[in-house]
């Protein structure tokens, strides 16, 4: 795709009218939203009005002006996104303490099963954590086979199919109908990660008859660093899973304060601690951006801008790991090259923002609120400079930091 042609895209792109949603630096090419989403233009001003009116004036009051109900709240924004009803998903903690509360609970209603099935290479976080909830439930194990290994795995000692839907290297996507049905026929219960699917892809968690499911905030829903993640339990399995934490919100009467717990009914029963209000304003700041977003429209143009730097891969000799067919992949692309890291290194430094992946990933996200096709094509020319100048090999760009 030339400079020009790509101009044309974007002008004819039905998308394009969001992009100033987003407060997008000059001179930076941002491709990657796959890992922290960009400032939406409404969050300083969402911020400023929590923090100076609805706290500093309003102080105590604001709970019953809205805070308490946030979670649902912003929950249902959420539910919008990934085919769920209103009343099935909230939001709270972390998507990693959220994991932990939906496996522990999941493994104690399905005793006297005891495994949680899930693949090697799945995100290091959901493995670690399957780790510490097996840890709470006697008898309990993780089971970790390769992905092609995965349905042989599937047995009658199956309590939890955990699977993540987009692979954070590859981006390789799991039929989510399929392995559902799979889990439901072997009697288990399937939970998924959402984290590079919500926002990026369409998901019908309704219709793929999915049981669980977790997801960040601050990736493609552009809530911010840390921002607050959301669970998901299908309405039919509601009353019959309680939390491993038991916390003050998630009781039935939290202003009765009794001694004894007793889990709320539905969704709130996955509260713990008091809701994080400045955190959850900023996510719902990122959310309304999502409120008129036609999906199918964010599906057709993440295949095409994919399609247009697979091409610019394939010509400057880089390897895809990402599968070419868009119904089998999320919204990024992820090539492999031995110099991975001081590729990604040399690119931030000439504007492009991309990540990198041990041991040799580079990954690049491919946005579609914001991203246009012209960014992808000077993102292209920018990184054949380099390769062609050998401009990654300054040992500058080889000093590892902290996060790649």
């Amino acid at each position: 795709m030339t400079p020009q042609e790509a101009r044309a895209r974007d002008a004819a792109d039905p998308l394009r009218v969001y992009r100033d949603a987003f407060a997008l630096p000059d001179g930076v090419i941002y491709l990657d939203g796959n890992s922290l989403g960009p400032l939406p233009r409404a969050t300083p001003a969402a911020l400023a009005d929590i923090a100076e009116r609805q706290w500093g004036e309003r102080l105590i009051r604001s709970w019953n002006e809205g805070w308490i109900e946030a979670p649902r709240r912003v929950g249902g924004k959420i539910a919008r996104l990934i085919g769920a009803a209103e009343d099935e998903v909230i939001v709270a903690d972390s998507t990693s303490v959220n994991l932990f509360k939906l496996l522990v609970g999941a493994l104690r209603h399905a005793a006297p099963r005891t495994t949680i099935l899930s693949e090697t290479g799945n995100f290091p976080t959901d493995l670690h954590i399957a780790e510490g909830a097996v840890g709470c439930v006697p008898g309990a194990r993780l089971k970790a086979v390769p992905r092609e290994s995965l349905r042989q795995a599937v047995d009658a000692d199956t309590a939890v199919l955990m699977l993540t839907h987009v692979h954070y290297k590859t981006s390789e996507c799991f039929d989510m109908s399929q392995w559902s049905s799979i889990a439901r026929e072997a009697g288990a219960l399937s939970l998924w990660d959402l984290s590079h699917s919500v926002g990026a892809i369409p998901v019908d968690l309704n219709a793929a008859g999915a049981d669980l499911a977790v997801g960040c905030g601050y990736k493609y829903l552009n809530g911010g660093p840390g921002a607050p993640a959301f669970l998901y339990v299908s309405k039919r399995l509601q009353e019959q899973l309680a939390s491993p934490l038991s916390g003050w919100m998630g009781h039935a009467a939290p202003f009765g304060f009794a001694d004894a717990y007793a889990p709320a009914p539905g969704m709130m029963r996955w509260l713990a601690g008091t809701p994080p209000m400045l955190g959850l304003a900023a996510l719902e700041a990122g959310l309304d951006v999502w409120q008129d977003v036609d999906q199918q429209h964010v599906a057709q143009k993440s295949a095409a801008l994919f399609d247009v730097m697979a091409a610019i891969g394939r010509k400057l000799g880089l390897v895809c790991v990402s599968p070419a067919d868009p119904a089998q992949r999320g919204s990024h692309i992820s090539f492999r090259h031995p110099d991975a890291y001081a590729l990604c290194q040399a690119l931030i430094a000439h504007g492009v923002i991309g990540d990198f992946r041990d041991p040799d990933i580079l990954r690049f996200g491919l946005t579609p609120l914001y991203l246009g096709f012209e960014d992808v094509v000077r993102a292209g020319e920018i990184l054949g400079d380099i390769l062609a100048n050998d401009t990654h090999h300054d040992p500058a760009f080889s000093n590892r930091n902290a996060v790649t």
